[in-house]
């Protein structure tokens, strides 16, 4: 299972805008494609951030994607007034307990660990169970990319109310896998999910 990120950091006044258009536009063409198993996009709307991924049965099928998406990347880029960047992921953990629902938050934290198997079972094994039972919790993913030795981990909570009852054990999660793995953590983001279709199956 296979992901592909756009990320565009552009003007914040643009976000509403391109909502739209991801919706109206991108969204429906993604997801009629051969081999796109669904799409979502989380935004920042103060800084202006928005993160589309499209998930994906085979490489080849997100390979030869590739070319049909550059125009819509391309209009969103010149919609929001920012470079997109391009970011493709192994699927390595994904794990529901319900859907998420209007007013859905993330917390999405890249990290780069030299041993990414490491890694990912000390997730699965040491914060997944951690995190399952926390009220208003809805899922959580990790995406890796072996070649450059990173992650993206998100966790997703019903409100931006219940992800922030969890900024201390989220704390207490990263510092139990700096423990245990040689993982350095880049940068960890707060952002409201818009658009939630991302449809990967259970992957624990």
């Amino acid at each position: 299972m296979l992901a592909r990120s756009t990320t565009i950091t552009g003007d914040p006044a643009a976000v509403g805008p391109a909502i739209d258009y991801i919706r109206e536009e991108v969204m429906p063409a993604v997801t009629r494609t051969d081999g796109c198993l669904g799409f979502s996009l989380v935004v920042e709307r103060d800084t202006g951030r928005c993160i589309g991924t499209s998930s994906w049965t085979t490489q080849d099928a997100m390979t030869h994607s590739d070319d049909l998406f550059a125009p819509h990347r391309a209009y969103a880029g010149r919609l929001l007034g920012g470079p997109a960047f391009v970011e493709e992921w192994e699927v390595a953990v994904m794990h529901r307990d319900h859907a998420s629902r209007h007013g859905a938050h993330c917390r999405i934290t890249w990290a780069k660990c030299a041993d990414i198997d490491a890694l990912v079972d000390a997730f699965k094994s040491r914060v997944v169970p951690t995190i399952d039972t926390v009220g208003g919790f809805c899922s959580t993913s990790m995406f890796v990319d072996r070649a450059r030795a990173r992650t993206c981990t998100t966790v997703t909570f019903d409100s931006r109310r219940s992800l922030r009852a969890t900024d201390q054990r989220a704390r207490e999660n990263r510092e139990l896998l700096e423990q245990v793995v040689d993982v350095v953590f880049e940068e960890v983001a707060e952002l409201e999910l818009v658009l939630a279709h991302l449809r990967i199956p259970e992957l624990v």
